[in-house]
């Protein structure tokens, strides 16, 4: 399969249910809508999957075949391709090209905060107002649930987090969070600017980025269950929300990982994902899996736009700790990250 162009924004008008989005969540899933060509004979999907994608036949002929071996063939420019191809998962159907077709496919998931975003500006957003600037609170949640943090969340758990994130505001200088204390809560700036830093062994302090209105901090030190490894400061008076470490993990943590095995790491890799070590420089350099990457966890923030965001990785550590913190923040900025279940140390020989 060949990934092409954007779908044309009038063809994908006519699909279901993104003909329901209003305007601006309309243009979002354009920008992610691309079209792949797909030649005859060639598999789309197999029973069993359960990929999470929609897909929609644009043009061609597709071949649907279900286990009892009952099939149905659909044609592109009618009224069933208007609604995804056998949507169900886990998926009930194997769908082969039975002419040179051409396909869209997005993340079901992504169509569904899209479609939860348009209905987000009624009693969710009036329940967690704390003052009088009603748009003001609206802008900043509209800016939350943009940003790629919340693409892999149930929008229950969505609703739930803002109605139990606390408002704290805070002062140019405050120290939010201090480098070796133990977590407590995640955080994401409603309004102000913060910058993170890392303290080095000879007692300078390395500054590792400069956080915004709907940047989120604190989630590594709750993620691998370790001491803050970083102070976070704020660089003018601001507001915080912040959400309990216990709300943090039931409500966020698990959505956003994809744990596994080592023989499925292998299979993604061979299909053209990337192993990436989170540890030390020296803990790679000594057991680290041949043709792997290395970008330390606290270096992650700083050097995340070095990765090709087109690639998954399979992101690793010893015992699954690091990695799991780090695979939050990749898929928080947008990458698609797994991580290997158990770490090297289950799997070393």
């Amino acid at each position: 399969m060949a990934e092409g162009k954007l779908v044309d924004k009038a063809v994908l008008k006519s699909l279901v249910p993104a003909n329901a989005l209003n305007a601006e969540n309309f243009q979002e899933l354009a920008g992610k809508a691309y079209v792949e060509e797909v030649a005859a004979g060639k598999t789309i999907f197999k029973i069993g999957d359960h990929d999470r994608k929609a897909v929609y036949l644009l043009e061609g002929q597709v071949i649907l075949t279900d286990s009892g071996g009952n099939t149905v063939t659909v044609t592109g420019g009618t009224d069933a391709t208007k609604h995804a191809l056998a949507s169900h998962q886990p998926r009930q159907h194997i769908a082969k090209a039975k002419s040179d077709c051409k396909i869209t496919r997005f993340d079901s998931d992504l169509l569904d905060i899209l479609l939860t975003w348009d209905q987000l500006s009624g009693i969710e957003v009036t329940e967690i107002q704390v003052d009088e600037g009603g748009d003001e609170d609206s802008d900043w949640m509209t800016r939350i649930l943009r940003s790629q943090a919340f693409l892999q969340i149930p929008p229950a758990n969505i609703q739930a987090m803002f109605m139990r994130m606390q408002e704290v505001p805070v002062r140019a200088g405050e120290v939010v969070i201090r480098q070796g204390e133990e977590g407590d809560f995640y955080y994401i700036i409603k309004a102000g600017k913060a910058k993170v830093t890392r303290a080095t062994k000879t007692g300078a302090e390395l500054v590792l980025a400069h956080l915004k209105d709907g940047d989120a901090f604190g989630e590594e030190a709750l993620l691998s269950e370790a001491k803050r490894n970083a102070t976070i400061t704020m660089d003018g008076d601001g507001v915080l929300m912040r959400l309990s470490k216990d709300d943090f993990n039931a409500l966020l943590k698990e959505p956003m990982l994809s744990w596994v095995t080592l023989e499925e790491a292998r299979e993604k890799v061979k299909a053209g994902a990337k192993w990436l070590d989170v540890r030390l420089e020296s803990e790679h350099a000594n057991t680290g899996i041949p043709g792997s990457m290395n970008l330390p966890l606290f270096m992650l923030r700083l050097k995340a736009d070095s990765l090709d965001a087109r690639v998954p990785y399979i992101v690793y550590c010893d015992t699954g700790r690091r990695s799991s913190a780090a695979a939050f923040l990749l898929n928080e900025r947008g990458f698609h990250a797994y991580v290997l279940k158990g770490g090297t140390v289950e799997h070393q020989k």
